[in-house]
């Protein structure tokens, strides 16, 4: 997975609270393999009528080359299935944007490079006042901040978070980042905490 400091793109506005995984991609195309991609999945049964045609004022249809999602609160809450991340990805985004995030697609977004940027609702609320279907955003890592029609609006992301974006590492790498550290306490533990290693019995 290739780290990214700073991206430059179109934003979408789906403003619509409690987007869940079910929704962003059906359990019914889960089976489908990845090779083919799961772009086409993403929000299937939303952005598509009862024949399964794409909906023509359905934002996402009429902005797909649209690369930062703005959405509402609680994004991808539900399930745990990480596919939602891939559908997401798959479609072209690398920014989902939003006031709150389930927990679990929050750590699987990150772990696949996307960044759930999140905003406080009064930041939100200017975001959208100022970003419309087809602004121009770009997004700094470095600074935590949205930029789009001369504002600069920051948002929040854990620490880890922002350093495994930039890096593209996963929760193995940023382990393995620590290596020094993790060499050095176990040296220290040998010296300072004896009763915890066995001893030998005579």
């Amino acid at each position: 997975m290739a780290g990214w400091t700073e991206h430059k793109g179109k934003a979408v506005v789906l403003a619509v609270s409690n987007i869940d995984t079910d929704q962003l991609i059906p359990a019914r195309f889960m089976s489908a393999s990845r090779d083919n991609g799961y772009g086409d999945f993403l929000l299937y049964d939303v952005r598509r009528d009862a024949e399964g045609e794409l909906m023509p004022d359905f934002p996402l249809n009429t902005n797909a080359d649209a690369s930062i999602l703005i959405a509402g609160r609680n994004f991808g809450s539900g399930s745990s299935r990480e596919a939602a991340v891939y559908a997401l990805v798959d479609a072209g985004f690398q920014v989902v944007v939003a006031t709150s995030f389930g927990d679990i697609f929050l750590n699987n977004a990150v772990n696949n490079g996307l960044l759930p940027a999140i905003l406080s609702e009064a930041d939100f609320k200017k975001l959208t006042e100022v970003a419309d279907n087809g602004s121009d955003i770009r997004i700094d890592l470095d600074s935590r901040s949205i930029i789009t029609n001369g504002h600069e609006i920051n948002f929040a992301i854990d620490e880890s978070h922002r350093i495994k974006l930039i890096n593209g590492w996963d929760d193995i790498d940023l382990t393995l980042a620590l290596n020094q550290k993790i060499d050095e306490f176990k040296r220290s533990r040998k010296i300072t905490a004896t009763w915890t290693r066995p001893q030998a019995v005579i």
